[in-house]
């Protein structure tokens, strides 16, 4: 048993090394092709200037691939971003706490209402309507039961991985979801989002994945409100089925 499981491991490193590799010369090539056009460019754009003017193009500044054919979305977090201010927006809490969502959502969100956010690494930037506390999601720094409305967007499936310098933890993702239902206040309200798929899996040492089923559960006692959930381009109310991302709206029972 514990040859077959070595073997396996190796094997799923073997395959997971193949695919950096050819990640990586893929996207050398496409470096190479927009290097390419950038020299032909250069020298057409030079030409076209009137011979007593060399310094309109004496100063290079190279975009290398931003000439693609359609808008570079990452559909997931477009859908999640959206899916959580417009929810959020819905209910206009008086205040709000994120811990570890993307900022560009955390600092447009604050425009409408106040803001804290909470993360391990510093935000080296500042809005009059967001605050930032540095701190981990399995420690918060809050009361229980204080915070009204709080979201956590493709956080929890990283905790305990080493990804971001976290220490490791095999039961980091229940002890990061059970942190944060215990900071929210009875009747308060949760925006939840992790990686689904068909069963329970980790990919060590990027993110785990959970099965629809698992994740409502480790979200009791909350009634979820509404879910979403995205697989690529598409999105669901309902679980599709193999990989996805799953977004929660749960409300913490009132104290009575």
């Amino acid at each position: 048993m514990a040859v077959r499981t070595v073997t396996r491991g190796s094997r799923f490193v073997a395959r997971a090394a193949i695919r950096g590799f050819c990640r990586s010369a893929r996207n050398a090539r496409i470096a190479g092709v927009g290097w390419l056009r950038f020299w032909r460019c250069y020298w057409a754009y030079y030409r076209m200037l009137p011979s007593g003017l060399p310094s309109e193009a004496d100063r290079l500044f190279p975009c290398i691939g931003d000439d693609t054919t359609s808008t570079p979305v990452d559909a997931p977090y477009f859908y999640q971003d959206a899916w959580a201010f417009g929810a959020i927006l819905r209910e206009r809490p008086l205040w709000h706490v994120d811990v570890g969502s993307d900022h560009k959502y955390v600092g447009l969100l604050s425009q409408v209402m106040p803001v804290t956010m909470v993360d391990l690494r510093p935000l080296p930037v500042s809005l009059r309507e967001l605050s930032f506390v540095q701190g981990t999601i399995l420690d918060l720094p809050f009361d229980a039961g204080t915070v009204p409305s709080l979201s956590c967007l493709c956080v929890v499936e990283h905790i305990g991985l080493g990804r971001y310098g976290d220490p490791l933890q095999p039961d980091g993702t229940e002890r990061a979801i059970a942190e944060l239902l215990r900071v929210v206040q009875p009747g308060g309200h949760l925006y939840l989002s992790a990686p689904v798929d068909d069963c329970n899996r980790t990919y060590f040492n990027a993110h785990r994945a959970f099965t629809d089923a698992y994740l409502r559960r480790r979200l009791e006692p909350c009634s979820i409100i509404s879910a979403l959930y995205i697989y690529g381009r598409r999105t669901s109310e309902q679980p599709m089925g193999g990989f996805g991302t799953a977004c929660y709206h749960a409300q913490k029972p009132d104290a009575g």
